[in-house]
């Protein structure tokens, strides 16, 4: 395996050539926000909020997808990137319906927590308050898309670990949701294993466990890297 040399932050960092940008970063103690990233997961880039400036391209790059070369000079953070991924979870806090008070994951939110140490304390852009449905059809499980921010977690970690693609992404733009099966609900899904493993890496309150009260929900998703390595011993 190659190994690639380059500058995060001023510091020499040393990569083998498969890995990316956020991966190398994290190796040497960098930290890079996320939300849609998760170890054991297949990387999309979606929640934009990992984006690095790399010298002598014009554009951002999103550290997740981004794989390492020989002599990038990256950085992680300036007032320009503080600046953007601020806005960036304005804007998801605007899209959505996030009422962290009366939240189940109220607590134990990757977005509340992101929100905090990014020093978000308040919105500047109009909320849109969309009326979207809770779907609690399932019997051990509800689905608020209220409070979903696309991360598509539940998506990969269906498609990819349980193997059931019950989960997938309808529509475009700010009118993209995740469904169930065809769009039916939940509960009368023929695909759905009941595993619970969506609920366990949504980063937000969209998915939880029926029975929960505000706080209580707290996420486990530590468990996937185990299960991607027994993947891995049985192909």
């Amino acid at each position: 395996m190659t190994v690639k040399t380059l500058i995060i932050d001023g510091r020499d960092v040393s990569a083998r050539e498969n890995e990316t940008l956020l991966e190398a970063a994290q190796e040497e103690g960098i930290f890079i926000p996320t939300l849609c990233r998760l170890e054991g997961l297949s990387e999309v880039g979606a929640c934009r909020l990992c984006l690095v400036e790399v010298k002598g391209v014009n554009k951002l790059l999103p550290a997740c997808v981004t794989r390492v070369e020989e002599g990038m000079e990256v950085n992680t953070h300036s007032e320009r990137l503080d600046r953007y991924r601020r806005t960036v979870l304005e804007f998801l806090f605007a899209e959505g319906n996030h009422i962290c008070a009366v939240c189940v994951a109220n607590g134990h939110c990757e977005l509340q927590s992101m929100a905090q140490r990014l020093g978000m304390d308040h919105v500047r852009v109009p909320y849109l308050s969309p009326r979207r449905q809770v779907d609690a059809s399932h019997a051990r499980f509800t689905f608020d898309a209220n409070r979903c921010i696309l991360c598509t977690r539940c998506v990969r970690v269906c498609d990819e670990i349980e193997g059931a693609h019950t989960w997938d992404v309808m529509g475009r733009g700010i009118a993209s949701r995740v469904i169930t099966d065809l769009n039916e609900p939940w509960g009368d899904s023929t695909t759905c294993t009941s595993c619970g493993k969506c609920v366990q890496v949504c980063p937000t309150g969209a998915l939880i466990e029926k029975g929960k009260a505000v706080s209580e929900s707290v996420k486990h998703p530590e468990f996937l890297p185990y299960l991607k390595r027994m993947r891995g011993r049985q192909s």
